[in-house]
């Protein structure tokens, strides 16, 4: 028995290891790529391995100086925006998906249902009449234009409802019978036991705003504005193909959200994994 369970640990691990190679190959692809020069890589495509003495390091140094620093703007503009996004929507989902997940009201079950539904909409969908209330309250070509409309995350709402709802509520009572306040309770002691659900949430969020190209390209117009997303795809375009600044500008930009995996990876796991108090 024994060495059965030790047979299947080993192709267990063989078995990830390779797809988790599979996995990173793209991204061991993407950076080789960064490393060559952009007009070999116009003429001959990107190469899976490179001799040491044809690596080209400039690539990055050469992203600060890339029309008077145009890389650094997006790179800023797109730390600023996922900022604000990401505390506004879990500010704004965490209270909305406590008090679906918390209290008892009428018309709770039926405001669930209708989070359920706009989960399943597309972005494409909601897209013109978004475009239309954006246009109307005059946010075109600015930070709110990007934030404002997704401030309320329908999926961290659903996700914070299910966590909340596996948590005591003995806790919400013995917290009233001491005399504080339903926000109190939420602040000082929820909030504390959804660290793991803030932390699956932190990520998923931040990522989401990150990685979106569509809705900034429709609200944004000034490329002083634009983020990593939309600035990248600009560089390739009938009169010119930096494809040594472009595809180290995609390295770059996976920097972020993979540090930031890193720093909350254990609030994480765990968030995706427990519904409840442990104890």
């Amino acid at each position: 028995m024994k060495n059965k369970r030790k047979a299947l640990s080993i192709v267990s691990f063989f078995l990830f290891a390779m797809l988790a190679i599979i996995m990173l190959f793209p991204v061991y692809y993407l950076f080789v790529g960064s490393l060559q020069d952009g007009q070999e890589i116009f003429a001959h495509g990107m190469r899976f391995f490179l001799n040491p003495a044809e690596i080209k390091w400039d690539n990055y140094p050469n992203l600060l100086t890339y029309n008077d620093g145009i890389y650094v703007t997006w790179f800023t503009n797109s730390v600023l925006y996922a900022l604000l996004f990401t505390v506004c929507s879990l500010t704004l989902s965490s209270l909305v998906g406590y008090g679906l997940g918390a209290y008892d009201f009428k018309g709770k079950n039926f405001i669930f249902i209708l989070v359920m539904i706009v989960m399943m909409v597309p972005l494409e969908i909601l897209m013109l009449p978004l475009y239309k209330l954006v246009v109307n309250i005059k946010l075109i070509n600015t930070v709110g234009g990007i934030v404002f409309p997704f401030m309320v995350a329908p999926v961290a709402i659903f996700f914070f409802r299910q966590y909340v709802a596996g948590l005591p509520r003995e806790l919400m009572e013995s917290a009233r019978i001491d005399g504080c306040t339903e926000f109190g309770i939420f602040t000082r002691i929820m909030v504390p036991l959804m660290k793991p659900a803030f932390g699956a949430m932190t990520i998923l969020l931040a990522m989401q705003n990150w990685n979106s190209f569509v809705w900034p390209l429709i609200v944004l117009r000034d490329s002083n504005k634009f983020t990593l997303t939309i600035g990248i795809a600009s560089l390739i375009n009938p009169y010119s193909a930096n494809y040594d600044v472009m595809i180290a500008g995609s390295v770059v930009a996976i920097l972020p959200i993979l540090i930031l995996f890193l720093f909350n990876q254990k609030f994480f796991i765990s968030g995706l994994t427990s519904g409840g108090v442990k104890g």
